[in-house]
This record gives structure tokens, C-alpha cells and sequence, in this order.
């Protein structure tokens, strides 16, 4: 039985950094919204992070500071290169090595074991959990590290079991570059075939994806380097001179061709909902249901009626019953969660959060 892998990343919120734990090889797939849009056959799945956190710069450096003992530096540089290389083939970013111990990168990539950085006091940055668990975690920029669990078997090839060794061979390629994917300023996508799907190493998804692109160029731009086909777009050429964009401005950009997105029936409001008004910056948690069930329930949880399929990178961690978060303006709302039992809702709950207002400092 192969081992399936979920991923999720850490975030700056506001002024603090802040994580979920990433993945792990135990979680299953999460539901795919599969609908088109007027027919297409494809639809925008890619999600980038609320706040717009991206590079103000195309250069990006990085560095890493602590390699893996199951990998030799040589390959551990081949490997993380290789998984840059694949973001800057499509995209407008080059990415270049610091050697130099003396000098800062822009991304700082390095393999921990349990208690790591800042992990023993960040309520939502977790510390690692040794063998077969969490592999890997990333921050969004303008923080940006990647941090790699020590205790796992990383190796340059595609991830397989050792019957000798008796453990898990991690593709370091393929959990790097969905890392930087993240360290880019992407979150999870939806579609099954992105790199950046939380269970990316179930399907063996190595390389980029269309849907990865169209995150990453809505981030960075696309690689027009005449910079022509922009200006061609809102000119209408899309609609007037489709076969002349098609041929011009191929998938290199894909101004014209990037679907809408699919169209979202939202759950009815909820009733009887708890209203908790806390400051901003506040570690919040929920529990869904009051009693203890000796089997553990199957839970789903919704925000403002959209299902939370995943944990959100830094603001939301979902585990089962149980929802923490951290009180600021983009985590306003109402939350639900509903304990399902044989296809039927048993048990609901409600919760609204509000923030405090912030009384003034200044002195009439």
C-alpha cells in the first residue's frame, strides 16, 4: 500500500510567522470540485494567498544552511536546483545558490529534526514528528524558509519504498518544488493534476502543471518578453483574432485562455450561531461536538458557507474535531462544522468571530 502525502505551509501573519503542519503520509485526498465552466473541460484551480505575499523582486536567492544525513551535499544542491529550475522555466523568476556562509538569501532551505527554529513557542508552527509523519513545511515570502524533516530517507529520484531499509525513499525534487511553490506565495490547488495539490506524491506528480502556472504568473506576470500580448488582450484580440493570439501568444502567457472560475453553491447560513468577539492576534480554538466519541467522527468544516477542504497556511489548523486560528481581519467570520454519520449530519455547531475594536492612543 503506498503512502499518500498532504502538504500545507506556514504564513506571516501580520507581523508574526505562523505554520500548519505539511505533509504527511497519512492524510486521504480531499474532494475535487470537477465542474467546468460554459463547457470547458478545464477550470482555474490554483489558489495564491489572500494577502497578495509575493517577491517584490525577480532574482530570488537562496541558501541552504543544514543538509540531510541521508544525502550527500552534491546531490542535495542537484536536487533543490532542479525543483527551482522548474518554477523559473515558466515564469519570469530566476533563482540563484548563496554559497557564501557570510551572506543572506532571500530563501532559507535546511533539514531539522524535532524542535527547530521557532517551533517550541509558535502556536502554529509545528516542530517535527520523526519518522513517516510531516516531511516538510514552508513560510510565504517576504520569510520564505523551507524546512525539511532530518529524520526522513531523501533521495534524488522518485519517492519508493525500500524493502531492505524498511522505510519511505522521499523524492526530494518533488516535495521541494511543491514546497517553493509556496515559499513563491502559493497555496493549494484543487486540481488533482497540479504539483501543488496537497496530495501531489499520490499521483507521482513531478512537474509543473497548467494549473500551476496560471498561479504563479498571476503572481509574477507571465514570460512575454516583448510584452505584447497583454496590450493585444485588452485590445479585444482574445474575442477578434483568436487564432492570431493563439498562435502569437501561446501558453507561454495565456492571457485569453485562463478559464473563469467555477461557479460555487454555498451551505446555507447556520443557526444558533456563538458570537465571540477577540483581539487581533489571539489563538482561538473550536471543537466540533461536546461529547467524547470513542470513534472518531467524519467532520467537515465551512468559513462564510465555503467548505475549508484543508487547513489554510498560517490562519486556520484543522485537525479532525478540532479548529485553532489566529484572530485578524482576513480570519472574520462565521465557521461550522458538521459531524457526519452514514451520509447524514448528526451534529452541528456555529461560531462567529469578530475582532475587538482597538481603542485609540491618542490622548484628547
Amino acid at each position: 500500500m503506498r503512502w499518500v502525502c498532504s502538504c500545507a505551509l506556514l504564513l506571516m501573519v501580520l507581523d508574526s510567522a505562523v505554520a500548519v503542519p505539511a505533509w504527511r503520509k497519512h492524510t486521504t485526498l480531499a474532494p475535487v470540485d470537477t465542474r467546468s465552466h460554459r463547457g470547458l473541460a478545464r477550470s482555474k484551480r490554483y489558489a495564491i494567498n489572500p494577502l497578495g505575499y509575493k517577491w517584490e523582486h525577480f532574482n530570488v536567492t537562496y541558501k541552504i544552511t543544514k543538509f540531510p544525513n541521508t544525502l550527500n551535499k552534491e546531490d542535495t544542491r542537484k536536487a533543490i536546483s532542479i525543483a527551482f529550475t522548474k518554477w523559473s522555466d515558466v515564469s519570469p523568476l530566476t533563482f540563484t545558490e548563496i554559497t557564501n556562509p557570510n551572506k543572506s538569501a532571500d530563501i532559507t532551505i535546511g533539514f531539522y529534526t524535532y524542535n527547530h527554529t521557532d517551533c517550541w513557542w509558535s502556536p502554529l508552527h509545528p516542530c517535527f514528528d520523526g519518522l513517516n509523519g510531516e516531511l516538510a513545511h514552508a513560510f510565504l515570502p517576504p520569510r520564505g524558509d523551507i524546512h525539511f524533516d532530518n529524520h526522513e530517507f531523501w533521495i534524488l529520484g522518485k519517492s519508493r519504498f525500500s524493502w531492505k531499509q524498511g522505510v519511505w525513499l522521499n523524492d526530494l525534487v518533488q516535495v521541494a518544488a511543491h514546497e517553493i511553490g509556496h515559499a513563491l506565495g502559493l497555496w493549494h490547488s484543487q486540481d488533482p493534476n497540479a504539483l501543488m495539490h496537497p496530495n501531489a506524491t499520490y499521483t507521482g506528480q513531478r512537474n509543473i502543471a497548467q494549473d500551476d502556472i496560471w498561479g504563479i504568473r498571476r503572481l509574477y506576470g507571465c514570460m512575454d518578453k516583448k510584452r505584447v500580448c497583454d496590450p493585444w488582450a485588452r485590445l479585444g484580440f482574445c474575442e477578434r483574432r483568436r487564432s492570431f493570439m493563439k498562435k502569437n501568444c501561446p501558453q507561454r502567457c495565456d492571457l485569453c485562455y485562463e478559464p473563469l472560475d467555477a461557479v460555487s453553491t454555498p451551505t446555507p447560513p447556520p443557526e444558533n450561531v456563538k458570537i465571540k468577539i477577540v483581539p487581533r492576534g489571539k489563538v482561538v480554538g473550536f471543537r466540533c461536538g461536546t461529547k467524547n466519541i470513542r470513534v472518531p467522527p467524519k467532520v467537515s468544516w465551512y468559513k462564510d458557507g465555503e467548505q475549508l477542504l484543508t487547513s489554510i497556511p498560517g490562519y486556520i489548523v484543522i485537525k479532525d474535531r478540532d479548529l485553532r486560528l489566529v484572530a485578524n481581519e482576513f480570519n472574520e467570520g462565521t465557521y461550522t462544522c458538521r459531524i457526519h454519520r452514514r451520509g447524514n449530519v448528526v451534529s452541528a455547531n456555529s461560531w462567529a468571530i469578530r475582532l475587538k475594536p482597538e481603542q485609540s492612543s491618542n490622548n484628547s
